[in-house]
C-alpha cells in the first residue's frame, strides 16, 4: 500500500480522526503509554476505529519516517450505513441483491468479488469491521474501480446485520459446503443477500444457522473447492441468470 494511505503521528492521528477521516485500523506500538496515547485511544473506541497493538517492527515496515508508535491506515472510500442502503433500496423500487462476506481476508479475492459485484448489478457488500479485509487503495485498485461504485457497508456484528437483513425482507442464502442442495434450486427473485465465507474456514457456525437457504456449488475433481472470488461469481450471475429469465416471463 501507498504510503499516501497512512497517517503517522500521535497528534495526526487524533486530529484525522475529530476531524471525521475514515480510518480502517489503527497501529499502536505495544509499550507506548502516556496522556496522548490513551487520549487516543479513548478517541478511537469512541469513533469505532480498530486499535490493534503491535510491535515496533511491524510500524518500521510500513514507514520508516518518525511514527511515534502511531500508524492510522486510511480506508479508500466512505463506508455505508446498513440501514440507509436498505430504505433506499427499497424507495426507488429497486429489487435487492446484496453480498455478504463473512471473514474474506485476501484483498485480492476481496477487489475480484467486488469487481464480479458490480458487473452483476449487486447494490451493496457488507463486511465485519474486525478480522475482515477492508477497503484500501489496494482493494480498490484488484477491483479495478468497482470499489468506488459499489456501497460498502462495514458492520460491527455480522449477526446483527444478518438480522436486520431477514427483518427487512430478505431471503439470506448461504454458499456452503455443508448442504447437498444445489445452488441452482435456489430462488433467487425476492430480495436477496448471498453469504460467503472466509478462504479457510467458510462461513462462521453463527452466521450459517441464521441463513435460510444453505446451497452448494458441485464439485466433480479432486481438490473439491473452489476460490472464494470464483464461488462468488458463479452465485452473483446465477442471481442475474434467474432474474433476467423472471423479467423475459413477465
Amino acid at each position: 500500500m501507498d504510503s499516501s494511505d497512512y497517517i503517522f503521528g500521535l497528534h495526526s492521528v487524533i486530529e484525522a480522526i475529530e476531524a471525521g477521516k475514515t480510518i480502517d485500523k489503527l497501529f499502536i506500538k505495544k509499550d507506548l503509554h502516556g496522556d496522548l496515547a490513551v487520549r487516543l485511544t479513548q478517541l478511537a473506541r469512541r469513533n469505532g476505529v480498530s486499535v490493534q497493538r503491535v510491535p515496533a517492527e511491524k510500524l518500521n515496515r510500513i514507514t520508516r519516517k518518525n511514527h511515534q508508535g502511531v500508524i492510522a491506515q486510511l480506508a479508500a472510500i466512505d463506508y455505508h450505513r446498513l440501514s440507509d442502503v436498505v430504505s433506499g433500496l427499497y424507495e426507488e423500487g429497486i429489487l435487492p441483491f446484496v453480498l455478504v462476506l463473512d471473514g474474506l481476508t485476501d484483498v485480492r479475492n476481496f477487489g475480484a468479488i467486488a469487481r464480479t459485484a458490480e458487473c452483476c448489478g449487486v447494490n451493496a457488500i457488507i463486511i465485519p469491521r474486525r478480522g475482515s479485509v477492508s477497503v484500501g487503495a489496494d482493494a480498490v485498485k484488484t477491483s479495478a474501480g468497482a470499489l468506488l461504485h459499489i456501497p460498502v457497508c462495514r458492520e460491527e456484528s455480522l449477526r446483527d446485520a444478518v438480522e436486520y437483513l431477514k427483518d427487512s425482507g430478505y431471503q439470506i442464502v448461504a454458499a456452503t459446503e455443508k448442504t447437498r442442495e444445489n445452488y441452482t434450486t435456489g430462488d433467487y427473485t425476492t430480495p436477496v443477500a448471498v453469504v460467503m465465507g472466509a478462504e479457510d474456514t467458510g462461513i462462521s457456525k453463527e452466521v450459517l444457522a441464521m441463513c435460510d437457504t444453505p446451497v452448494a456449488i458441485p464439485m466433480y475433481g479432486k481438490i473439491g473447492s473452489l476460490n472464494v472470488s470464483v464461488a462468488a461469481g458463479v452465485m452473483m450471475y446465477e442471481v442475474v441468470r434467474q432474474r433476467m429469465e423472471a423479467s423475459e416471463t413477465r
